[in-house]
């Protein structure tokens, strides 16, 4: 398959809610992937919002690293749905909060160091290209001050009422954008499932 079947098969995949100018706007940032991973992944169109979005950067949230029992403070991508994390929602059980904790570049390069592992610069190229599955990089904005990580296979939960809906915007690190946010359901769908896993599972009956 070309280059240009392969983005034509790949444009069906779109999201369908969007516009027809968002829709080719979003079009013409994957095909510009992954050189084009920076401020363009955020939006600030959002930033007033009174709502978690699924994607949001929060600060202070709690984080436990298991088997480690202390609780501490950091920020998290969340994980959760946009519907699910609403209070609007009626539900049976008390609704939780899904998110992944977030560490900067420079920490996650200082901690390889300590452990005098043996990494190429291949392996920090491919963080920032988004070929790492189990990470999701995040170019600098303004209230991150510097490149980061989301590490998907630490994730975390609590009471949404944990962000009272008046602190949200306080505590919004940033909002992703249709490209950003098309990327990180991307990156989700490869961590969490994968059709290809290459496992029989035959049925019982």
């Amino acid at each position: 398959m070309s280059e240009a079947e392969l983005l034509e098969d790949f444009k069906q995949y779109l999201p369908k809610y969007l516009s027809p100018i968002g829709t080719e706007n979003l079009f013409a940032e994957l095909k510009q992937f992954p050189d084009n991973i920076d401020q363009r992944l955020y939006t600030s169109l959002l930033k007033a919002e009174p709502i978690i979005y699924q994607g949001d950067g929060l600060s202070n949230l709690p984080i436990v690293n298991l088997p480690d029992e202390k609780i501490g403070r950091a920020k998290a991508m969340v994980l959760s749905n946009t519907c699910d994390v609403s209070p609007d929602n009626p539900r049976f059980l008390p609704a939780r909060m899904i998110y992944c904790p977030i560490i900067s570049f420079e920490r996650y390069k200082a901690v390889l160091a300590e452990s005098q592992a043996r990494v190429s610069e291949h392996h920090l190229s491919d963080i920032r290209a988004q070929k790492v599955s189990s990470m999701f990089f995040l170019p600098r904005n303004d209230s991150l001050g510097e490149d980061a990580i989301v590490l998907l296979d630490r994730a975390n939960n609590c009471d949404i009422n944990q962000v009272p809906s008046h602190e949200i915007q306080s505590c919004r690190l940033f909002t992703l954008s249709d490209y950003g946010f098309y990327l990180l359901i991307f990156k989700l769908s490869i961590h969490f499932t994968r059709i290809r896993e290459a496992v029989r599972r035959t049925s019982e009956s």
